[in-house]
């Protein structure tokens, strides 16, 4: 591969594996949420994201022209080799921490695809396309699932201002830099992630205000997702989703 299409590949392994990792931890929820309309449209989210996952990863296996597929990219990967976002990758605790995280996370996406559905590049723009249309119902979804939370009960307010002061130091990753996005982002391919974080904050903002929700203060940041460095939950994660392709290599429904 040459120095785009290596690029290419890294920023389509990004965004396929943060979907895949996403969608198995809110796959956990099935059969648990708090309500059956609930449980019902976390699983239709957790299959969007598997769907999203697919797409993307299918197009980096395209562009890597090594003869794999989304399959071999999913299951026989170590976790150093994933390029998801470490907010994906955290397991799910309560209800207010997981709506919490993909508020942050579907703001973000929102945002991306908006943007990547105009991409010089067909088919990331093809498939981004599609996803911006799902993702505007996920961002509806959990918007209303802040502002229940923030404008519930003394608790629900404290669940909720919990998860975003334990998750906000992980929202730094959405916009870390490498050289791979750089390079993109000079030929005009994706969108400069220093842009996208400025929206991300009014957007977030914007609905913090409206759920009484404070905002932090604390600027540290946790990075390198798509270096391939991951926290510990991770490998716990690959070692459930992984185990059956390992055990029997090839194996198809």
């Amino acid at each position: 591969m040459d120095t785009i299409q290596r690029a290419k590949y890294e920023y389509c392994l990004s965004i396929g594996d943060s979907a895949l990792i996403l969608s198995q931890r809110l796959s956990e929820w099935c059969g648990h949420g708090p309500l059956l309309e609930e449980d019902i449209a976390l699983t239709n989210i957790s299959l969007d994201l598997l769907g999203q996952a697919r797409n993307f990863l299918t197009l980096a296996a395209e562009i890597e022209g090594a003869g794999k597929t989304e399959d071999t990219l999913a299951y026989f990967r170590e976790s150093l080799d994933f390029r998801n976002l470490l907010i994906t990758e955290l397991p799910n605790t309560d209800y207010a921490y997981t709506m919490t995280r993909q508020f942050f996370y579907d703001v973000y996406m929102y945002l991306l695809f908006d943007k990547l559905k105009d991409c010089p590049d067909e088919k990331i723009a093809a498939i981004s396309g599609k996803s911006f249309k799902e993702i505007t119902y996920h961002l509806r979804h959990s918007s209303y699932w802040m502002r229940c939370f923030g404008q519930g009960t003394d608790e629900s307010k404290s669940k909720v201002q919990t998860a975003v002061n334990n998750l906000w130091a992980y929202t730094g990753d959405f916009f870390d830099v490498n050289v791979h996005t750089q390079a993109l982002v000079e030929m005009d391919i994706v969108p400069d992630p220093q842009v996208l974080a400025q929206e991300w904050h009014l957007k977030v903002k914007e609905l913090f205000d409206m759920a009484s929700i404070q905002m932090p203060e604390s600027r540290y940041m946790h990075l390198g997702g798509r270096q391939g460095k991951h926290t510990e939950h991770l490998s716990h994660l690959l070692a459930e989703m992984q185990s059956v392709q390992r055990a029997h290599p090839g194996l198809e429904w």
